[in-house]
């Protein structure tokens, strides 16, 4: 069996600011592999959020361990931080965070001036058009955020985070702001880039599009606890 991406051993995390600290990771264990799509559930301020925070290297453990192929990163300084952010990770939020004023082309090829450089103009426009071909709207290449749906600003973003062709792809309530029928159109692309590898973690408060993923684990009282595995109820 190959090495996970990622594996999370006795994770904590206490959130420190006004009044008394607040443990919200108490002990979390979670492996992934390459391929594998796992949905996180939990009521609100359950610490789903820091969470993928903390596996997109946003934040920091306080204790524990975090293995990104093996390597351990749990106290790995900024600068690389930064490094893995743009070379391992595609992430995707509730809100869509498109530059109004770039075409959705533009939008996707920003992943790539600053998460990799420079690459050559043609590169990098075939690498972009590849992107929004995967999540089914090339024709709309050149349309402003403003004249796109909200489902399909989000495959926009979802784009956006596979141009850099992630190992990991970190999707925090990517279908919060949109109706039941986009939303699952999101759930199938991001799903579809398990096809190619991709290691997907799904934050969502939807048990419908949790049951999508292979596994479903509900993080609960600081833990994760499985509920269900290909599809087999625990």
């Amino acid at each position: 069996m190959s090495t996970p991406l990622i594996q999370l051993t006795g994770l904590t995390k206490t959130l420190k600011g006004q009044g008394e600290p607040r443990p919200i990771l108490s002990g979390v264990d979670l492996t992934v592999r390459a391929g594998e799509s796992v949905a996180i559930l939990g009521r609100s301020g359950s610490g789903k959020s820091t969470m993928l925070s903390v596996i997109g290297l946003f934040d920091r453990p306080d204790g524990g361990q975090y293995l990104l192929h093996g390597d351990d990163i749990s106290r790995v300084p900024e600068r690389r931080a930064a490094r893995l952010r743009s070379t391992e990770f595609g992430f995707v939020f509730q809100r869509f965070f498109l530059l109004k004023h770039l075409s959705a082309m533009q939008n996707v090829a920003m992943a790539l001036v600053n998460g990799q450089g420079w690459h050559a103009r043609r590169k990098r426009r075939d690498k972009v058009m590849a992107a929004l071909e995967q999540v089914g709207i090339a024709h709309l290449a050149k349309q402003k955020p403003q004249r796109l749906s909200g489902g399909e600003q989000q495959r926009v973003a979802i784009a956006r985070a596979l141009v850099r062709e992630p190992r990991v792809l970190l999707a925090d309530e990517p279908t919060g702001a949109l109706d039941t029928e986009t939303g699952a159109l999101v759930i199938d692309v991001l799903h579809a880039a398990t096809d190619r590898g991709c290691g997907l973690i799904l934050v969502t408060h939807d048990h419908a599009h949790a049951n999508r993923m292979q596994r479903v684990v509900r993080l609960a009282d600081g833990v994760l606890v499985q509920e269900r595995q290909q599809g087999v109820l625990r």
